[in-house]
């Protein structure tokens, strides 16, 4: 009964086809594709193929467009079928996780608040396809912790397994890798899925910055942060993925890798010896202001300028760290002042890194504005110590980002086995 149902909800939506034959902007919109009834139209895969295209530095011509529709309609597809389990488990994703995420993307190339949308929407790419992927990734993450439930948080027992194998590792070698990973559905998605992926390549290593692309269209759980997987050991790697990159230099891009459930493309950032390499270890103290109202569509709106020159009136005349946590307290201390030790390594995105990197001890920095609201950090010391073991709480978060991206793979598989999907 299920099945027939499926089959008269395709059967409605092939036949009210036409009436999607013409749009207010005079394009064609016929189906690509049809996900237990939703309608993924040619301009949903247009969009987004023009977004790939122009982020990665390729002309949008026709051609190149054609090339990339393939692989681009997989990725919708699988995108309809996490949105659809999000919808089914109720799952609501709030508008600021999602300007946050975007902010963090802004942060990470060096864009200012509201950036990405104007350079997208300068493009002639409607930024709500960037959007609506950023939402149905915040959701699909919600969607693997209530799956996995208690079971996804480690026990003293995990952590104490995951501590004696990190010790193990002392004195061996570590590699920073980011990643994009292109998915293949079944046996006849293998060639688009493999030319796809020599396309990105090639305009990579022409220039076109990984993390952007990563965000955009890597379907790895890594994405929303630029791709960036930060240090790990070959053997946490897929074997033909680390046969690839124990010979790689730094700062080189792989060619396609044939991995379980499709290919990844790797960029060696990095390498260090575990242990045996000195971390730069800084105290420092941040000032943080909320907005009375987020910023929305990327502009800066007077009340949020308001906020934000109030705050750098305040830090100026911050000349230690003390006078610092005053102007934090003076605005409510909405975060803390002070976040604890900071390994100046592991910061995150790349822009913050090096702004803490070049900051001298006692300066106030730039202001650092997001969505939600602004602040100005100041180094109170510098330290360089031998590395250590990661704190309990960052190999937790090891452990939980293991069991997330493992489920992922999982469930994608299981919702495509049980779904009606139709390719035009």
């Amino acid at each position: 009964m299920k099945h027939l149902l499926r089959a008269a909800a395709l059967v409605a939506v092939l036949i009210a086809a036409p009436a999607l034959a013409q749009t207010a902007g005079g394009y064609n919109a016929s189906i690509a594709a049809v996900v237990n009834g939703q309608v993924i139209t040619n301009q949903d895969v247009a969009a987004r193929a023009r977004l790939l295209a122009l982020s990665t530095g390729m002309q949008p011509t026709p051609d190149v467009l054609a090339r990339l529709e393939p692989q681009v309609t997989s990725l919708l597809i699988d995108e309809t079928l996490k949105q659809q389990e999000i919808n089914k488990l109720g799952v609501s994703v709030p508008l600021s996780d999602v300007t946050g995420a975007i902010s963090r993307i802004e942060q990470g190339n060096g864009l200012p608040p509201g950036g990405l949308r104007m350079k997208l929407e300068a493009a002639g790419v409607p930024f709500d396809t960037l959007v609506a992927q950023i939402r149905t990734e915040l959701g699909w993450q919600t969607v693997l912790h209530q799956v996995l439930g208690p079971g996804l948080q480690p026990t003293p027992g995990d952590l104490n397994a995951q501590k004696t194998a990190l010790k193990a590792e002392i004195g061996s070698t570590q590699y920073h890798i980011a990643e994009i990973f292109v998915p293949v559905s079944g046996p006849e998605d293998d060639a688009a899925a493999r030319n796809f992926a020599s396309s990105v390549i090639a305009r990579l290593r022409t220039g076109a910055p990984f993390p952007v692309i990563a965000a955009q269209f890597s379907q790895a759980q890594t994405a929303l942060q630029g791709g960036d997987m930060g240090f790990v050991n070959l053997g946490e790697l897929d074997p033909a993925v680390a046969q690839v990159v124990s010979t790689m230099p730094v700062g080189a891009i792989s060619n396609p890798v044939r991995v379980p459930g499709g290919y990844d493309i790797v960029q060696l950032l990095a390498t260090h010896n575990v242990g045996t390499e000195k971390q730069t270890i800084l105290s420092i103290r941040q000032a943080f202001a909320q907005y009375p109202q987020p910023i929305t569509n990327g502009q800066v709106g007077p009340v949020q300028a308001a906020v934000i020159n109030k705050l750098l009136q305040a830090a100026h005349a911050a000349h230690s760290c003390p006078d610092m946590e005053a102007v934090n307290a003076a605005f409510g201390n909405v975060r803390p002042s002070n976040p604890g030790p900071v390994n100046l390594a592991t910061v995150t995105p790349p822009a913050f890194q090096t702004l803490l990197g070049n900051l001298a001890v006692g300066q106030v920095s730039q202001p650092l504005v997001a969505a939600d609201g602004v602040s100005v950090v100041m180094i109170c010391s510098r330290q360089s110590q031998a590395a250590t073991l990661p704190s309990d709480d960052a190999i937790a978060q090891m452990i939980v980002e293991h069991r997330v991206e493992l489920e992922s793979q999982q469930l994608l598989d299981v919702l495509h086995h049980r779904a009606v999907i139709i390719r035009q």
